[in-house]
């Protein structure tokens, strides 16, 4: 009795031992299984930041906010200001050129450029903040200073953001200064015309720096 007792625990230890052994085994396998088929050597994709909507013609420039992605690369991803001097500054490429690039043209360079050090880059540039399309006005106005433009912006609408044109202001003779092509050139605006709905062609819609001066 006592031999066939022994006989049964060491039966059932032995089944316990080998199903322990499987166990592991299999458990090794998914392991060894996830490292073969389950290994991203580049990183999981990075998720693509939100931004704002360019306005038509966007070009790039001085103190724009940009979120630079790279695909499978969070290490290379940033986002970066666009530093006085045009540039920006990303992780391992370093410095490149981005001011009077559209963004798409700035993810075909900087594509080119890290293509020299990771397989397929796949960038994505994101416009995150516009702090580039600025217009400015002085002279005669309650609140001169620096405007952002923010979408299509005519001299009224400038001057009625500026607090409108002061009582002693000589309103008939406001200046837009603008540049084009490395030319200065000064176009006219008679505030009070346009008040009186005359010569409305004259209320153009400003281009980032343009300086509205009111005499």
């Amino acid at each position: 009795m006592d031999r066939l007792r022994i006989q049964r625990v060491s039966r059932n230890a032995v089944a316990v031992a080998s199903a322990v052994i499987l166990g592991a085994g299999i458990v090794s396998a998914q392991a060894r299984g996830a490292g073969a088929t389950g290994r991203q050597p580049a990183g999981s994709p990075s998720a693509v930041p939100t931004g704002v909507v360019p306005p038509p013609g966007y070009v790039i420039g001085a103190e724009d906010v940009l979120g630079v992605v790279f695909w499978r690369e969070k290490d290379l991803s940033a986002d970066v200001a666009v530093r006085p001097d045009g540039k920006i500054t990303l992780p391992l490429i370093n410095d490149i050129d981005a001011a009077g690039l559209t963004p798409d043209e700035l993810r075909d360079r900087v594509n080119k450029v890290a293509s020299q050090y990771v397989e397929d880059p796949n960038v994505t540039v994101v416009v995150k903040a516009i702090n580039s399309r600025k217009v400015f006005i002085t002279g005669q106005v309650s609140k001169p200073g620096a405007y952002q433009l923010g979408g299509p912006t005519t001299v009224l609408q400038l001057i009625a953001m500026a607090g409108g044109v002061n009582e002693y202001a000589k309103a008939d003779n406001i200046a837009i200064m603008r540049s084009e092509n490395g030319k200065a050139q000064a176009l006219r605006f008679n505030y009070k015309d346009v008040a009186k709905r005359k010569n409305l062609a004259q209320n153009i819609e400003l281009k980032p720096g343009d300086t509205v001066v009111v005499p």
